[in-house]
């Protein structure tokens, strides 16, 4: 026999648990609390899978390259000391 924590009777009880705290109820006073709680609450949905698109590669883009004709262009590193 275990003692209610609603009505404090020493009667055979279930753990509860309720707003992710743990109560010891007797089915005396369950019944009433499960009759105004039924229906309410959420559905209890299907989870879906989801697929994410690839990550994307970023490359860096190419130098263009002068056209036929053009003096090219001269890149140059100056390095100081």
């Amino acid at each position: 026999m275990i003692i209610c924590d609603l009505c404090g009777e020493p009667k055979r009880c279930r753990a509860r648990q309720i707003e992710d705290k743990m109560y010891d109820i007797c089915t005396d006073c369950w019944t009433p609390i499960a009759a105004k709680l039924k229906g309410k609450g959420r559905e209890i949905e299907e989870r879906e899978t989801v697929f994410l698109p690839p990550p994307r590669v970023v490359t860096e883009p190419e130098k263009a390259k002068p056209q036929p004709g053009e003096p090219p262009k001269i890149w140059g590193r100056r390095e100081l000391h």
